[in-house]
């Protein structure tokens, strides 16, 4: 995580404000600010790598649920690379960079789990356990959010914690024999 300079260098005064004086408050938010961009960070790994999961069991699925399941993920994949760019769109709007690279991406995502087999039912179950983890991520990410008052993060993340928990409710009920 690295903070942008591009403004970094401007000397705002009292005029530049559109807070009247007596209303300005000045407090250090930096750590929680911090605290919240290292976690969007992570959550744009675990989104980034639920796509290319999501894609390629999109691409690998066979059997008799090809047709909904090859439909499925493919829903999966286009709202995990939206869900990415609206988070990171957050991060640039708050002055901070993402890593550069994939490699910069992983770092920040442990413990997701990778499909080891090409059985339909073993990606599935692999992906929904990765789907819940990202859901659980994102409602702790949540507290942070609201720690700092940023509502926006906050509905966002409301979004994104609704689409990963109603995604593993749907394929948990394909499942369900």
């Amino acid at each position: 995580m690295t903070l942008s300079n591009a403004f970094s260098e401007k000397v705002f005064s009292e005029e530049d404000s559109l807070v009247p004086r007596e209303e300005l408050v000045v407090e250090n938010t930096a750590p929680p600010v911090q605290e919240l961009i290292q976690e969007l960070v992570t959550l744009c790994s675990i989104l980034d790598k639920l796509y290319t999961q999501s894609h390629l069991i999109h691409i690998n699925v066979e059997g008799p649920l090809f047709f909904p399941l090859h439909e499925f993920f493919k829903e999966q994949y286009e709202k995990h690379v939206e869900y990415f760019d609206k988070l990171a769109e957050t991060i640039r709007s708050m002055d901070y960079l993402l890593p550069m690279c994939e490699k910069g991406l992983s770092e920040k995502c442990e413990g997701f789990q990778h499909v080891k087999s090409y059985d339909a039912r073993e990606m599935c179950i692999t992906y929904n356990t990765n789907l819940t983890n990202a859901a659980m991520t994102t409602k702790y990410i949540v507290k942070t959010s609201q720690q700092i008052e940023a509502p926006d993060v906050e509905n966002l993340l409301a979004d994104i914690a609704h689409f990963l928990f109603k995604s593993s409710w749907m394929l948990k009920a394909t499942l369900r024999s």
